[in-house]
């Protein structure tokens, strides 16, 4: 039998990927680390299904260890039964809880298959909820901004966990570069907010991001901007002139 780490996506039911929707669906069981995941996941299980797992809100080392050793044993003893799921927002590889389960496992219980189901991950969804286009070539940084944090360097950087948006704009845009944040993107839980303005977002939201580009970065892509020659007939000029003549 197998363990699954499902990623749901960034919250839209109807953005979960096909084989996620037949994993869930297939899976005897179905384990949740929090309420927003859960909620997506009860899309396509029933509740019924659904695992209860203990994740202390904690920082301690100690602590998280031991919840997660205690959450490992639990899901492996299912999963040598029959196959199961852990799901999250997201993608489970990309700062995902399920890398936690996934070095547990590793570690305590080797004898379980492990197969991870990737889902649409934040630092993807961002570029369409923003409108911006992230071209071949480009050089992409993943940052983390809790607190009021203004990473700095890259020329463009997508940050993670803004929870002090007036701060770190006035951080970044006084290190020259352009700022615009995205809260709640794709999500059906709470308002999805895309703003330059960071006083529409000053309170406190752990599922905001921001994009971060230089200042007057300039792109080299052959379309990038149409040149068109002085006096040169575009597309529809030819056809008006076509039109008229005819």
């Amino acid at each position: 039998m197998t363990v699954y780490g499902v990623g749901l996506g960034p919250g839209d039911g109807e953005l979960v990927t096909v084989k996620g929707k037949r994993v869930l669906k297939d899976a005897e069981i179905v384990y949740s680390p929090g309420r927003l995941s859960r909620s997506v996941a009860l899309e396509y299980v029933d509740e019924s299904k659904i695992g209860d797992l203990d994740f202390p809100m904690t920082r301690d080392p100690e602590e998280l260890r031991s919840a997660w050793k205690e959450a490992a044993e639990a899901v492996a003893a299912q999963a040598r039964e029959k196959d199961v799921a852990f799901v999250t927002l997201g993608d489970p590889n990309v700062y995902s809880t399920f890398g936690h389960l996934r070095r547990t496992l590793d570690t305590f219980h080797p004898d379980v298959d492990l197969e991870v189901v990737p889902g649409v991950s934040a630092m993807t969804a961002f570029a369409t909820a923003l409108g911006v286009e992230i071209e071949s070539g480009t050089g992409l940084a993943l940052r983390e901004a809790a607190n009021g944090a203004a990473p700095t360097g890259p020329d463009r950087m997508v940050l993670f966990k803004v929870t002090d948006a007036p701060t770190t704009y006035e951080k970044l845009t006084e290190a020259g570069y352009d700022v615009r944040f995205g809260r709640r993107l794709f999500m059906e839980q709470g308002e999805t907010i895309v703003t330059d303005d960071p006083e529409e977002i000053d309170e406190r939201d752990y599922y905001t991001l921001a994009y971060a580009e230089r200042d007057g970065l300039e792109r080299d892509l052959a379309t990038v901007k149409f040149d068109v020659d002085e006096g040169a007939e575009t597309d529809g000029d030819a056809a008006a002139e076509s039109e008229g003549s005819a």
